[in-house]
């Protein structure tokens, strides 16, 4: 959530910023300011009024003490219509800022400086390739016929129990999955990541702290006799673990890893391109979360890239890097690198990690702070990263190491999967 006192000081500025994201701000940033104004009046008024009555109950105590009873009487009958409008007073100051916080709500975070200008996905930048890639046999194909012929991921299981999206994987596909998981959750805490697990639920709080609700209401499971959710990223549990959390500077940075499933409604999604793993509604994703001191955020954002690049050359699949343009970026990012990677037998490219900057705009909705070194309470930048979903680097794993003879199982994986090859 932008913060009130920025957009007041810097309207134009935000409206500016908005317009990268194809966004017209100026009747919405107004509404913000008015409603802000007519809150911090009420305020004010509330205030006098409430000091008012404070200094009449003083005066009403003297004169009893001094026996001036009419007086005080009087007096009590002045509290009385003070207390009344204190009352309205604070009802409406109430009201004022539930309406300006659900309209700050709906803004999106502002894109830093460098996200490029553009609509949509076609206007990505692409900033970094690497990885060959690789010329497939004849009769090679896509990871839904594999999975068929290997018998190692069933879709149609997955249907009978639950319906499309939810695949059941099994034997050897069970254990590649397992393997992936372990490899990526040892790269991270061997990299300074603490290994959390966290609830696979959240309450309405969690959603809303990290930006999913409301803006992605519509995407998540909603448990509605207990108005859980279902998390749609480890994201959302492992950075409200410091909601309403003060650390010290000296703590920062924080460095959080989990594995979690995932749960998405994706509402809408159909045809080709969802095809097999390419989108499901539950899958497996290992997520990476820092907490950091707004001077080093971006430093560590690209420390976070280099991170998953690691992983990738380990995997030794081709990969590319996009910097996202402001009309392909998430709700509440400010900076966000996708990284995709080869799909030889669909020949496209799938998305496998978004890794993001957030800057303030999380840790204001989850007042989370750190105390300067002036003992000033600031609000911290966060920050997250898939490390990785696994769905579309399995489909890459299958696509791309398959041979006339099998799946030849990537050498960094060997140790953890127990086998070499799918035959």
């Amino acid at each position: 959530m932008l913060q009130i006192a920025f957009i007041r000081e810097n309207q134009e500025k935000v409206i500016n910023a908005l317009a990268k994201r194809n966004i017209d701000a100026n009747s919405i940033v107004n509404e913000v300011v008015q409603l802000d104004e007519q809150r911090r009046a009420t305020q004010v008024a509330l205030d006098n009024t409430l000091s008012e009555s404070n200094k009449l109950s003083k005066d009403i105590g003297d004169l009893m003490k001094s026996g001036e009873k009419a007086k005080a009487a009087i007096l009590k009958e002045k509290t009385v219509s003070l207390k009344e409008k204190s009352k309205e007073l604070a009802e409406k100051a109430d009201a004022l800022a539930e309406e300006l916080i659900q309209k700050l709500y709906t803004l999106p975070n502002l894109p830093a400086d460098i996200v490029p200008n553009g609509k949509s996905a076609d206007d990505n930048l692409n900033v970094f390739q690497e990885g060959d890639i690789p010329t497939l046999h004849e009769g090679a194909l896509p990871h839904w016929e594999l999975v068929k012929k290997y018998d190692i991921i069933d879709f149609e299981l997955g249907v009978k129990i639950t319906g499309a999206g939810f695949p059941v994987y099994k034997g050897k596909g069970a254990r590649l999955q397992r393997a992936l998981i372990n490899y990526f959750l040892d790269k991270n805490t061997a990299a300074g990541y603490k290994e959390m697990q966290v609830p696979h639920l959240v309450n309405e709080a969690s959603g809303y702290g990290t930006g999913q609700l409301p803006d992605k209401e519509g995407q998540m499971y909603h448990a509605t006799v207990d108005d859980l959710y279902l998390i749609p990223t480890a994201e959302v549990p492992v950075t409200n673990l410091f909601r309403d959390v003060i650390v010290s500077e000296n703590e920062l940075p924080i460095l959080c890893t989990a594995y979690t499933p995932c749960f998405r409604r994706e509402a809408g999604s159909y045809g080709a391109h969802v095809r097999g793993l390419n989108r499901l509604h539950q899958f497996d994703k290992v997520e990476i979360v820092r907490i950091e001191h707004p001077e080093k955020s971006y430093e560590a954002l690209d420390g976070m890239v280099e991170h998953v690049k690691d992983i990738l050359q380990e995997l030794k699949l081709p990969y590319r890097i996009l910097r996202l343009c402001g009309g392909d970026m998430g709700f509440t990012s400010a900076l966000t690198y996708d990284f995709e990677v080869f799909s030889t037998a669909q020949d496209r490219w799938l998305e496998i990690s978004s890794v993001s900057n957030f800057e303030t705009f999380q840790a204001n909705r989850l007042k989370l702070r750190f105390k300067d070194k002036d003992g000033k309470n600031q609000l911290a930048h966060t920050l997250n990263g898939s490390s990785l979903a696994l769905p579309r680097v399995l489909a890459g794993i299958l696509e791309n190491y398959q041979t006339p003879d099998g799946i030849v199982i990537p050498e960094v994986l060997r140790p953890y999967c127990g086998f070499d090859i799918i035959d």
